[in-house]
């Protein structure tokens, strides 16, 4: 890829795109989130991150004729056998928020121990050079944690005022935008696409 080159970001989520687009300033192409080409969102229909990272990429590359990066990601909590898993975004119904989520979890975690609460955030990126790319660059990044008891802090989005980072004994929502950077599940799934697309 050289500068001329530009990627649509296969997401109309304002926090994932302010995220990427921080991750990926140093990659010197052109982003443009797939609002500002008027396409639409495409119905999640997969099974798990990989998939519906693949349906996102190759709808945003298909109706932009540009290579697309999807980002399919969410929080696994193992008292609930994973979930809210694939159905992060919308845990708590068709008319979910991020708060209307947070406070779902919370009440479905209310008689769990402390030892109980274990969690883990996901992140799958997947890059098509094309609609039709059939070997895509697929990448995963994890954060270990657990969900705390009640909200603290006012950054990120989803639900990182709930979750609790053992490594720097606070809240996802607590810290800066370059720690996050470095901790998170975002952040080691797109270091490890900058290095494969290095490559190319």
């Amino acid at each position: 890829m050289n500068e001329s080159k530009k990627l649509v970001l296969a997401t109309g989520n304002p926090g994932k795109i302010q995220e990427l687009e921080v991750l990926l300033a140093e990659i010197g192409i052109s982003i443009i989130p797939q609002g500002n080409l008027n396409i639409p969102d495409i119905e999640e229909t997969g099974l798990t991150f990989v998939e519906n990272a693949i349906l996102k990429a190759r709808n945003a590359s298909r109706l932009s004729n540009l290579p697309a990066l999807a980002d399919d990601s969410g929080l696994e909590v193992d008292f609930l056998n994973g979930a809210p898993g694939i159905y992060s975004a919308r845990f708590s119904g068709a008319q979910a928020n991020d708060k209307s989520n947070r406070d779902k979890l919370l009440s479905e975690l209310a008689s769990a121990a402390p030892e109980k609460r274990n969690a883990r955030y996901q992140a799958v990126l997947v890059y098509l050079r094309h609609a039709n790319d059939p070997t895509p660059i697929i990448c995963q990044g994890t954060w270990e944690g657990s969900i705390a008891v009640e909200e603290r802090g006012d950054q990120g989005f989803g639900y990182d005022s709930i979750f609790y980072v053992p490594e720097t004994n606070c809240h996802a929502a607590e810290l800066d935008a370059q720690t996050k950077k470095e901790l998170s599940h975002r952040g080691k799934a797109t270091r490890e696409f900058l290095s494969l697309l290095s490559r190319y």
